[in-house]
């Protein structure tokens, strides 16, 4: 019960990253005449017709920009300093370089797309 709420929470979390500016439109159809009537800029001028689309058009700039700058700070936190330099020369962290070795057989015979598929003979 537990590993389903949890799955969708997560599939929701996901879900609402990617419908920022939809959630700011809702919220904005929702809220449109306390918009225009407190929060728009222009509520003093009727002649402009803003409606609070100045308050809008900042709030999806604020979600854009949010987004942004969320995806520049999960592409830092994936980048990992693999070494340091230290005067001239430079050391690597042998716990994060790892040689990983797999096996390999020679004595399987060749697929049989290798044997069909050949490129072709020039001369």
């Amino acid at each position: 019960m537990l590993q389903r709420v949890t799955a969708y929470l997560l599939i929701f979390s996901l879900v609402s990253v990617n419908f920022s500016r939809f959630f700011v439109y809702a919220g904005f159809e929702l809220n449109r005449n306390y918009i225009v009537t407190k929060l728009c800029e222009n509520r003093d001028k009727p002649a402009v017709h803003c409606d609070g689309k100045c308050y809008f058009a900042k709030k999806v700039k604020q979600a854009d920009d949010k987004q942004a700058s969320d995806e520049r700070q999960s592409q830092k936190s994936l980048f990992q300093e693999v070494f340091l330099i230290s005067s001239t020369d430079i050391q690597f962290h042998t716990s994060l370089l790892q040689v990983i070795s797999t096996p390999y057989d020679n004595s399987l015979p060749p697929t049989p797309a290798a044997v069909i598929f050949q490129p072709p003979q020039l001369g």
